[in-house]
This record gives structure tokens, C-alpha cells and sequence, in this order.
């Protein structure tokens, strides 16, 4: 195992933070994955799933099993680690921007393509890894004006050259879910069958260039591009996995999770060995864009009816929103038919809050796609 440091920018004198990266395998090879945990603060069940992986790799390399390497990123946002206001962690949204952290990475396709188009040729070998070296390049010569801005270019530095990407995320209370490309999701499928995904989300482009599409859909652009001259690989299967809910950091279930990511990597071909019998899938892939944020049009004491993995009809009664003043009780109904995968987890909502999501099979919004 390599361990690595790297030095984010500092805001100002004295308040140096450092990105952590554990590297497992052999360096050279042609096969690499990529995983980081938190990269939402707050959100903690990923962080140790990616402490069981460390433990479980270090194993795997001394045996000689890993036949990729494999970066670990276990805290991938230390900027939002230090957010405790008041003992309350903090950690979506950095307190100086107000930016999201898992929002705003960089789109470099444009200046790739550029680069390379007159050095595409018939070889998709030949195309994939000089894209790959471009990529490096470009994600090298940039420079940060921020701190988080030197956040997210190392992340991205760090992932740019691995074949797999996942970004581990929980949500507030929820079961487990996923969100990947229509383009990926042939190859992303075994990862929801072996963790036991309840919903599969898929969008080439969500709105808001969060982590994983900074690969995916740079790679769909360069397709989309050049794909009708020369071969163009799908060079990145890019992963948002969300380990449940906030609440759901237990080693037993961070033990599974872990292993069910490992066999995920044997699948691949990161990992020696014969992965594991695929099992069911438990849920098939829906849209992103069939997703209804039900909301409530009034504030109160939040009541919930519905809990999250129950398979909702349209007009099914999600919570009920109640003023104790006046003593008012408004029921709050979902509009769509499909899964409900995550709810808040606050119980006094305000006026317009989104209070839980229900996965539907039918796209009917377009444009930003995400939560705040």
C-alpha cells in the first residue's frame, strides 16, 4: 500500500488540509478502479465502507490477488470534516460559498477533444489512452483560486486514468440506491445486484456536473464528438452509490457493503479470483427524470405514513403536515407511481420542502435533475 498526501490550498495562513489517498496494487497496470467516501461531510455509512475496503485490500495485495490498482480515498472532503457549527456537522454545502461539494467539477471535454482530434485514429486502444494522457494533462495544468476549488481538482486528478469510479454517498433516511449513466448501466448493473440496490437512477447529464458525471459524461461528449469517425471507448463506468441512510453506519452492514463492492472489482477484472454468482436484481433501472421530490405546500409538524422501499401508487398519502396552532392537518400525497427510496430526515417541515422522493418509470422532468 502507497500512501499519499496532497496539500489542498490554504484559505488562509496556518489552516493547511491535506487529501488522503491509499493506494493498493500494482501501479503500472492497465486496470484501475477508483473509490472515495463523504465526499458530502456529513455523510458518514461510506466512509466506513471505504475503512472496511482498506482493511480487506491491504489483505488482497499481500495474498497477491489485485491485479489493477485500486485508490482509496477515505476522506474525500476534509473541508466539510471541520464544518461543526454549534454541534451540528455541516458538511453539503461549503459555509463559504454556500456551494455544494459534490457540485461545479470541472468539464474539460471541450479542451481534450481539441487536443487530441487531429491524433484519433482507427485503434480504439490507441484513442483510449491518449485521451486518458490528455485528460492528465489538462487536470495537471489547471490551477486552483480556492480551497475547494483544490478539493475538487485533486479528487478529479486522482480519478481521471481508473476504468471504475465510485463515489460513496448516503442520504438522509433511505434505502439503498444508485445513480449512473443509461450508457453505463449494462456494466454498473452487478454492482446493484451485489449490494441490493432498491433503485436504480440513470441520467446522461443531471445539471450539475457533481463528481462521478465529470467522468461519465466527458466521455459520452467525446463520443458524441468524434464517435461517427473514430472508436471511441465508454473510457470511465462512473458510480454515485448511496449507502442509505445517515443513520446507517454499522459495521455489519459496512462489512457487506464492502463485500459486495470487492466482488463488484472481480467482476471487473480488478480483483483475482471468480466473482460471486450475480444475484436478482431487486429493482430494474428507472429515470432520473421520473423522479417526484413530493412536497409539501405548507409547514409543520411533519408525520410521515409512507417509510422509505414501499412501493407507492399515485395519490398514496406520504406524511401528513400538522399546525399545532391552529390545528390544521394537510395530508401530503405523491403524484407518482413507483418507489419510494428516501425521505427526510427532519419532522418539522417549512412551507415548499421536498420530503421524500419516489422513483417513477416514466421521465417526465428535464433540465436540473439534483437536490440543492
Amino acid at each position: 500500500m502507497r500512501h499519499l498526501q496532497h496539500d489542498l490550498l490554504a484559505p488562509v495562513p496556518g489552516t493547511a488540509r491535506q487529501i488522503h489517498s491509499f493506494h493498493f496494487g500494482p501501479e503500472q497496470s492497465a486496470k484501475k478502479a477508483y473509490i472515495q467516501a463523504s465526499l458530502h461531510a456529513d455523510e458518514l455509512p461510506g466512509m466506513l465502507v471505504a475503512w472496511h475496503l482498506k482493511q480487506r485490500l491491504a489483505e488482497l495485495e499481500a495474498a497477491g490477488q489485485l491485479l489493477g490498482e485500486i485508490t482509496l480515498v477515505p476522506v474525500a472532503n476534509p473541508i466539510g470534516q471541520a464544518q461543526v457549527v454549534m454541534d451540528m456537522p455541516l458538511g453539503r454545502y461549503e459555509l463559504e460559498t454556500r456551494e455544494n461539494f459534490n457540485r461545479a467539477f470541472l468539464n474539460v471535454s471541450q479542451q481534450v477533444g481539441d487536443e487530441v482530434a487531429a491524433l484519433l485514429n482507427d485503434d480504439a486502444e490507441h484513442n483510449l489512452r491518449l485521451i486518458r494522457a490528455s485528460l492528465k494533462q489538462v487536470l495537471n495544468s489547471r490551477t486552483a483560486a480556492t480551497q475547494l476549488q483544490s478539493q475538487r481538482l485533486t479528487l478529479q486528478r486522482l480519478a481521471c486514468q481508473a476504468d471504475v469510479v465510485l463515489d460513496l454517498h448516503c442520504d438522509f433516511e433511505a434505502v439503498a440506491h444508485l445513480y449512473t449513466t443509461p450508457e453505463a448501466w449494462a456494466r454498473v448493473e452487478p454492482l446493484s445486484r451485489y449490494i441490493g440496490t432498491d433503485a436504480n437512477l440513470l441520467a446522461s447529464d443531471s445539471g450539475g456536473q457533481s463528481f462521478d458525471e465529470s467522468f461519465s459524461l466527458f466521455w459520452l461528449q467525446l463520443q458524441q464528438r468524434f464517435g461517427q469517425q473514430f472508436p471511441i471507448a465508454q473510457g470511465a463506468i462512473a458510480v454515485t452509490v448511496e449507502h442509505r441512510g445517515v443513520l446507517d453506519v454499522s459495521h455489519e452492514q459496512a462489512a457487506a457493503d464492502c463485500q459486495a463492492i470487492l466482488n463488484y472489482l472481480t467482476h471487473c477484472g480488478v480483483i483475482a479470483g471468480e466473482a460471486p454468482a450475480l444475484p436478482e436484481l431487486r429493482q430494474p433501472a428507472t429515470p432520473l427524470a421520473g423522479v417526484e421530490p413530493v412536497t409539501t405546500p405548507v409547514g409543520g409538524l411533519l408525520v410521515f405514513s409512507a417509510t422509505p422501499g414501499q412501493i407507492m401508487a399515485a395519490g398514496d398519502l406520504i406524511a401528513e403536515v400538522i399546525d399545532p396552532i391552529s390545528d390544521s392537518v394537510t395530508p401530503i400525497h405523491c403524484s407518482t407511481a413507483g418507489l419510494l427510496y428516501a425521505r427526510s430526515m427532519r419532522r418539522m417541515a417549512t412551507a415548499g420542502m421536498a420530503i421524500a422522493h419516489v422513483a417513477g418509470a416514466e421521465a417526465y422532468r428535464s433540465g436540473y435533475l439534483l437536490s440543492p
